[in-house]
């Protein structure tokens, strides 16, 4: 039979005009039906011109159920295609093309969406943001966070994750027949209706797992037909605050994600084992919605979401006095340095008065992303910071629903996100410091025996040195507690040998081992300071920069021995006559020993400097040779030696 009906009902859509069809679809979009409107569409763009309503509601269709790919597909049709559509368009283009990483993209179109709204408060959010801020963004920083499915995830909708003691409140769309017997299909996502759900919470080697799962107060709460979900608890347990739609049709509003129409706030008291006296909030209204309550921790506030007339977007964050016998305040508006022209939803205050919640508006990587303020503690002048709290918690999908325990290190957020199991899946996280240990052994380069009392240090990017040890009498070294994520230089030195320097780049996998060896040059061997060649310009007696570099390490030797005393001979390559380069060798020699006196060094601990002119030649580069020679091959024989000359 219900294949019938339904051969039936095809056959007279089929009868329609596709013009038809495109009129019924937005009458199932206006219903929220999306998915039998997105159907619809599609058949009338089959046989009409890819019109700019029938693409850009394709793409709504899919953007109000959070499949950013499709979405894209079908706004990135209509931007491209008419000149003329509507900025609000632009930006859901641009929020998609975000979503899934085409971040130079969606800046091209952020400049276009300014040159339509010059003065509009969205795209001011992002007039300087460039995209490294996004891939910062979506780069797991040094707190590790270990992000995991819940196990208790059905393969409809379950969100909203909020722990008291050891139980696990959510709401999910899941069928359950001790509810009812035959659920009815929400048009909007095609899944049965939201209720609220508990849940025992285990943990298994550290893993939160849940088991015991069962609607709340199925009889009084959870309704037939009915969404519910969203909620918070008092400490005590005893006092529960959660969100129900309103089944008035008059007027609908979609700013929900989860499509619940007119919703309102109510609240719940629990005696006797049981949920009882429901009343619904004084500051509900029949023509706008309040929803998705949070307490703070004093529990004398309540913050919810609403689309009442007076905010700044599509929906936004509120505040409500509680008064001791239970009445409410004065409904205010946390702002528009909160508040932005897009969807501000799902508040979440911690134990420390921060204010987490969800945003398409603010800086994010596309549709819904978690936010941290520290608003609640500022007064009203004062400048407030908001920040995106970044990967793993957001994604390039709808990421909502925060909640941390109180000690802050463990909670609960929801994402639609791929490889999940359902349309919303609750993840629970856990975070802590990622470090990484870097270990290693000091080396004498010339011999590869190990060098011990070597001091190694770690140095950032910025050139700040952020840790120091010595290398024992093996040369082993070990530093701990190194960030994960990050790019470092670790350096090691000792008195009269050359430094030896490595960069590395933790990774951000927690307490992972680094490996790093190293191998430092000897300055002093067999009678002589080592180094590399003192290179001088043809026919030139000035000490290079380079050259000058390398006689640091003659002055460093000098320093650290202050007894000893050396000689220096200067060379020259063949090119010109031995008289010459005789003397242009002496030359060489004098500026050298002329750097190292103006470093400090006393004149009489470098009592010979001898120039050798063309008479030590290292390589086949001199008259009577046929060897043809490039420059570099004369370069080395223009050189310098330091011979010590005392014990």
């Amino acid at each position: 039979m219900k294949n019938y009906i339904l051969l039936i009902l095809i056959l007279l859509i089929g009868t329609f005009g596709y013009s038809q069809k495109s009129k019924v679809a937005d009458k199932y979009f206006k219903d929220f039906a999306y998915l039998k409107a997105q159907e619809l569409y599609q058949e009338a763009l089959k046989k009409e011109d890819s019109t700019l309503h029938i693409l850009s509601r394709i793409g709504d269709c899919y953007y109000n159920n959070s499949n950013s790919e499709q979405a894209y597909f079908w706004y990135k049709k209509a931007v491209n295609r008419y000149k003329n559509i509507s900025p609000e368009y632009i930006y859901k283009y641009i929020q998609t093309s975000r979503s899934l990483g085409h971040y130079d993209e969606a800046n091209q179109w952020l400049e276009v969406l300014k040159k339509h709204q010059k003065n509009n408060r969205r795209s001011k959010i992002f007039e300087n943001v460039s995209l490294a801020k996004f891939q910062e963004l979506s780069t797991p920083k040094d707190i590790h966070v270990r992000v995991i499915n819940l196990s208790s995830n059905s393969t409809y909708s379950d969100f909203g994750g909020f722990q008291r003691k050891e139980k696990l409140y959510f709401s999910s769309s899941r069928s359950n027949d001790s509810i009812y017997k035959k659920q009815k299909i929400y048009k909007w996502n095609g899944e049965p209706y939201l209720n609220i759900y508990q849940a025992n919470i285990e943990r298994i080697d550290s893993i939160v797992a849940v088991s015991t799962i069962a609607p709340l107060s199925s009889d009084i709460i959870n309704l037939k037909n009915e969404h519910e979900g969203a909620l918070v608890l008092t400490n005590d347990g005893k006092t529960l605050y959660f969100t129900r739609n309103n089944t008035n049709k008059r007027k609908r509003t979609s700013y929900d994600k989860e499509g619940n129409s007119n919703l309102k706030l109510y609240r719940a008291q629990f005696k006797n084992y049981q949920w009882t006296n429901i009343q619904e909030l004084p500051f509900n209204g029949k023509t706008f919605s309040t929803g998705h309550p949070a307490l703070s921790p004093d529990e004398k506030t309540l913050y919810f979401v609403s689309d009442r007339e007076g905010g700044y977007g599509q929906s936004d964050l509120y505040k409500v006095a509680i008064h001791e016998d239970g009445s409410f305040g004065p409904v205010k508006n946390l702002g528009d340095r909160i508040n932005t022209v897009g969807r501000e939803v799902f508040p979440f205050v911690a134990k420390d008065s921060t204010l987490y919640f969800s945003s398409d508006s603010h800086i994010n990587l596309g549709l819904l992303d978690i936010y941290m303020s520290d608003i609640l503690k500022k007064e009203v002048d004062e400048d407030i910071e908001i920040k995106n709290i970044g990967a793993p918690y957001n994604s390039g999908y709808d990421d909502f629903a925060f909640f941390s325990n109180p000690i802050g290190n463990s909670g609960y957020f929801s994402s639609n996100r791929p490889g999940g199991k359902g349309s919303d899946d609750i993840y629970t996280f856990d975070s802590y410091q990622c470090k990484q240990v870097l270990t290693g052994a000091t080396y004498d380069k010339q011999t590869s025996e190990p060098l011990g009392d070597v001091t190694v240090q770690i140095i950032d990017q910025t050139g700040k040195i952020i840790n120091t040890t010595q290398s024992n009498k093996e040369g082993n070294y070990i530093f701990e507690d190194i960030p994960c994520g990050k790019t470092f230089s670790i350096l090691g030195t000792k008195v009269n040998y050359k430094p030896d320097s490595k960069e590395f780049t933790t990774t951000t996998i927690n307490k992972e081992e680094i490996k790093l060896d190293l191998f430092l040059t000897p300055l002093i061997i067999d009678k002589e300071i080592v180094i590399n060649p003192i290179f001088f310009d043809f026919d030139k007696s000035e000490i290079r920069t380079d050259a000058a570099y390398e006689l640091e390490n003659i002055v460093n030797v000098m320093k650290d021995n202050p007894k000893m005393i050396i000689k220096i001979e200067s060379h020259t390559d063949s090119r010109g006559s031995n008289s010459y380069n005789l003397k242009l060798s002496q030359r060489r020699a004098t500026s050298t020993r002329n750097y190292i006196l103006s470093r400090g060094i006393s004149e009489d601990r470098i009592p010979s400097y001898i120039g050798y002119g063309e008479s030590q030649l290292l390589n086949k580069c001199g008259k009577g040779y046929s060897t043809r020679c490039t420059e570099k091959d004369h370069e080395e024989n223009r050189r310098s030696a330091f011979l010590i000359l005392n014990d």
